[in-house]
């Protein structure tokens, strides 16, 4: 009978130590990708955003078509 009740006791205290193991792990890699995903959309989205919009203004002052004499020879001799 107390062999038992020592049995199940062992049982359960291995088990909530496996679980709180399990658990930590999955909350640590649940904060490691809400923090990379925060500082990509709050750090690097609106700096690649003002390169897109300054790369497409000035795209569109020099014009679409406008190559390079560097640009052009080089296609040509291929």
């Amino acid at each position: 009978m107390i062999g038992t009740l020592l049995t199940f006791f062992a049982v359960a205290l291995v088990t909530l130590i496996v679980a709180g193991i399990a658990l930590a792990i999955v909350g640590t890699l649940f904060s490691i990708t809400i923090g990379l995903a925060s500082f990509l959309l709050f750090k690097v989205a609106p700096i690649v955003l003002v390169g897109w919009v300054v790369v497409k203004l000035l795209e569109k002052s020099r014009g679409r078509g406008a190559l390079s004499d560097a640009d052009r020879k080089w296609l040509e001799d291929e």
